[in-house]
């Protein structure tokens, strides 16, 4: 066993920095011995990488405590298909508790992420690899600061100790945060864009570290400096105007099997096997992203599982209807490689559902395949089980390798999308908002997906969260289903508010962060209990 898996599977050891003054913290990081780096050294780095796979991919990871607690994705409780005790319905109603074993297993695999990293800053990196090491640390620490309020840390020479590491609060993390990402943007190479830590995935992680500080800091009620604001604006600038980058024509090519070449929009993404040179990094088995939400029957042709799909997630009809009826990001229009292979449109797929050659599904019962805009979270009408709920198909699915595992599709974890809207929302949080200055980067966004330009825009609407003329709205138009959901609700002031299937919450900072597991309390007395879930 390799020194590094004796660690990072230690109950509740996470790695991280030196010191909590953050001109020690960065001392510590850049201080190691200097070398010119080994295979060793390499092959760790590809270790800590790939820690990110299953965090990123599966759809029990940080997918589902982004998107399942949001108003953007449910799973319904269908007769004896996805009950599992409860852990998916309980986060879309905001009823999680201290066990629930989805926000654990996210805690413990930040913790890996950041051990990882680490231990490549301990034996001897060059300067790419600590630059990559920091990058995939920051990216660690950025998830336990969003999703727990608190990031465990530990220096360099202590990576392997066993003992109860120190906790950052907030402010610590962010400061560090700051610092470490703006050191690395020029050590990082152009040439790891888009599958490795890249400058403008460093510039990407940072826009998203200043945006949500108001609310890293206080998520009960966020606050935005205008000095924050104008770096967003710089940093994103930097990337809109390189030239590296374009918006793609086709909504659906961004997640499509040829988005490897058919994207102009990847900042930060997953090669997947048969797409892109991987160099080390693992096939990420992008298929869940399809089969959580298709039903079973939506693919005929498929008999590695005896089925296409889990018949599972879904959304609701409010989130549906913020799409205009132009919009192409709502789907419903033939897709070639997918269309012509099963009949399936991709988007947000409702009605009926027919095959390749136009012919009607039908569900398990023999009825006509047919998905419904309403579902509850507990679906008992067995005429409704297997259709209830709006299916959302960001991915289309790579049929040529469908249920192997070798799916060419690339998962985009930072998109180009996403910077223009955050430069967008920078600009209307500046001190003196800059309407036109939004309007200018929404709209042009707005007409590549098909949609008609907004004559005026807001941040938010909190009286309805799917007011049109909003900048939340169309974040979640273009964003739906990667993972930022939560994060923008929280900032956005509106976490917390009524949505289909979910009653306004009545704890004010209960939900705002997840709950730390009691064995991780037990192995490590630095950490607290966050507000709302006892001690």
């Amino acid at each position: 066993m390799t020194l590094r898996y004796k660690y990072i599977f230690t109950a509740g050891l996470v790695l991280s920095l030196g010191c909590t003054k953050l001109d020690q913290s960065l001392n510590d990081s850049f201080s190691t011995p200097g070398g010119t780096g080994n295979s060793d050294v390499a092959a760790l780095l590809t270790g800590a990488y790939n820690s990110m796979n299953g965090l990123m991919h599966a759809q029990d990871q940080l997918f589902s405590l982004q998107e399942t607690t949001t108003d953007e994705a449910l799973i319904p409780v269908r007769g004896g298909d996805w009950d599992d005790n409860g852990v998916w319905r309980v986060l879309h109603a905001h009823q999680w508790t201290t066990i629930h074993t989805q926000i654990k297993s996210v805690y413990n695999g930040l913790g890996q992420l950041e051990s990882g990293a680490i231990t490549v800053l301990a034996f001897n990196p060059n300067a790419t690899q600590r630059a990559e090491a920091l990058f995939l640390r920051s990216l660690a620490q950025f998830y336990f600061l969003d999703l727990y309020g608190q990031v465990p840390y530990r220096p360099v020479a202590e990576y392997n100790s066993i003992g109860p590491s120190p906790v950052m609060t907030p402010a610590q993390a962010v400061d560090t945060l700051t610092t470490v990402l703006r050191s690395i943007i020029p050590q990082l190479p152009a040439s790891n864009s888009p599958y490795r830590a890249s400058p403008d995935a460093a510039r990407f992680l940072l826009m998203k570290v200043l945006l949500n500080k108001g609310a890293f800091l206080n998520k009960q009620q966020p606050t935005f400096d205008n000095a924050d604001m104008q770096e967003v604006i710089s940093l994103g600038n930097a990337i809109i105007t390189s030239g590296k980058y374009s918006l793609t024509p086709n909504y659906f090519d961004n997640f499509g099997p040829t988005n490897s070449t058919a994207s102009g929009e990847m900042i930060l993404a997953w090669p997947n096997t048969g797409a892109a040179s991987s160099n080390g990094i693992n096939s990420g088995d992008i298929r869940a992203r399809w089969m959580m939400t298709l039903h079973y029957n939506s693919w005929d042709k498929n008999n590695t599982f005896g089925s296409a799909g889990w018949n599972g997630f879904t959304t609701v009809a409010d989130f549906y209807n913020t799409f205009g009826a132009a919009d192409n990001r709502k789907g419903g229009v033939a897709y070639p490689g997918v269309t012509d292979q099963s009949g399936l449109k991709p988007g947000l797929v409702v009605g009926p559902q027919i095959n390749e050659a136009g012919q009607p599904i039908k569900d398990r019962q023999g009825n006509p395949l047919s998905f419904t805009t309403d579902v509850n979270l507990i679906e008992v009408d067995k005429k409704r089980l297997e259709v209830a709920g709006i299916r959302v198909i960001k991915y289309p699915p790579d049929y040529s390798a469908y249920a192997s595992g070798n799916q060419k599709n690339q998962l985009q974890i930072f998109r180009y999308a996403d910077v223009i809207l955050l430069v967008a929302e920078a600009k209307l949080r500046q001190s003196s908002p800059d309407v036109a200055g939004a309007l200018a980067l929404v709209n042009p966004l707005r007409a590549t997906r098909g949609a008609t330009p907004l004559v005026t825009i807001s941040l938010v609407n909190p009286s309805n969260v799917y007011d049109p003329n909003t900048l939340l709205a169309e974040r979640g138009r273009e964003l739906y289903f990667e993972s930022w959901r939560r994060q923008d609700l929280i900032r956005f002031g509106v976490f917390l508010k009524q949505w289909a299937l979910k009653e306004a919450d009545p704890d004010p900072q209960r939900n705002l962060l997840f709950p730390i597991a009691p064995d991780e309390l037990l192995a490590n007395p630095n950490l607290k209990q966050n507000p709302g879930y006892g001690e």
